[in-house]
């Protein structure tokens, strides 16, 4: 090949670099909004509160045109991936659990720029917007719903590990019960763990044998275990953050809903309307739609219940 071919040749490939470059500027500069979402340690598959965060940027990806992507900390490396997704310059990036708050806060401060999302935990950066919910609002209708159909006058209730946003689970699931039931004993066990299936079916069969007709759960992955075992008991449990039913069709007879998928996607909503993060706390109960409940199954209510039931959603 001659000289000038060669010469014409590298030409051609420098032409064709320099419109690569310019496509892949002029596509970066129409990516629009972007989110990096660190889940729980617990991972994906949870059908719950990682699962619904995980929709809630679905959603947001089909209808507002974002990008997102995600990170798994089965290692405990929280700070490690939320480094990775903040170094490929997402908008905001969003922590689930008071487990990333540490990270998140480390974060906040280093990159003071960077808008960051708190879920379940409260920091005090002006550049974290934390979100909590009134878990013991959604958990009082659990209650009410237990306390009017419980025939055994005994329900539990099983936290994954004992902090302050599974405590409000428990308080509130208490107090529904003992609002409608004064001969209704409630048995309390917590697993130490979100992540242990095996365990919450250990727990679960403990109160059958202590003549429980209703569980509660409010424990991640160890819940999954909670409901299938009891279905496989024969009685009665309540899904947590997401409509369960799905887990343990023969036992799930609802689930104290808490939208973090709705709270991820009005978030995401802000970001693409061209409005900043504010920093603060917001705390989300049943007249923001931050908690409620899935659809009731499996039993039914008498006009009596039906309207205690709407009194409080209402």
């Amino acid at each position: 090949m001659s000289a000038y071919r060669w010469f014409g040749l590298l030409l051609l490939c420098v032409f064709v670099a320099g419109c690569s470059s310019e496509k892949a500027d002029s596509v970066s500069a129409e990516k629009g909004i972007s989110a990096g979402l660190l889940v729980t340690e617990s991972g994906l598959g949870d059908d719950s509160f990682s699962d619904s965060a995980f929709q809630g940027l679905e959603q947001a990806r089909d209808e507002l045109d974002i990008t997102f992507d995600y990170r798994e900390p089965f290692n405990g490396d929280f700070e490690g991936h939320m480094k990775d997704l903040i170094e490929q310059g997402h908008d905001v990036i969003m922590g689930l659990g008071y487990d990333s708050q540490a990270s998140i806060d480390a974060l906040a401060e280093k990159y003071p720029e960077q808008q960051f999302v708190l879920i379940d935990a409260v920091s005090e950066f002006d550049n974290v917007t934390s979100i909590t919910f009134r878990e013991d609002e959604g958990s009082y209708l659990i209650g009410l719903l237990a306390g009017m159909k419980t025939e055994s006058d005994v329900v539990g209730f099983i936290g994954g590990e004992q902090i302050e946003v599974v405590e409000r689970f428990e308080n509130g699931f208490r107090e529904g019960v003992q609002e409608v039931n004064d001969n209704a004993e409630v048995l309390v066990e917590y697993a130490g763990t979100f992540d242990d299936d095996s365990k919450g079916a250990d727990l679960t069969r403990e109160f059958t044998e202590n003549e429980a007709d209703y569980v509660f759960h409010a424990a991640g992955f160890t819940g999954v275990g909670v409901m299938k075992e009891a279905q496989n008991l024969g009685i009665y449990a309540f899904g947590a953050d997401s409509d369960q039913y799905y887990v343990a069709e023969d036992a799930v007879v609802s689930s104290m809903m808490k939208n973090v998928n709705v709270a991820l996607y009005d978030v995401m909503a802000q970001l693409t309307e061209g409005e900043l993060l504010e920093g603060g706390l917001q705390e989300l109960g049943i007249e923001e739609e931050g908690v409620g409940l899935a659809p009731i199954r499996l039993i039914q209510l008498s006009d009596e219940e039906q309207d205690r039931i709407d009194e409080e959603v209402n």
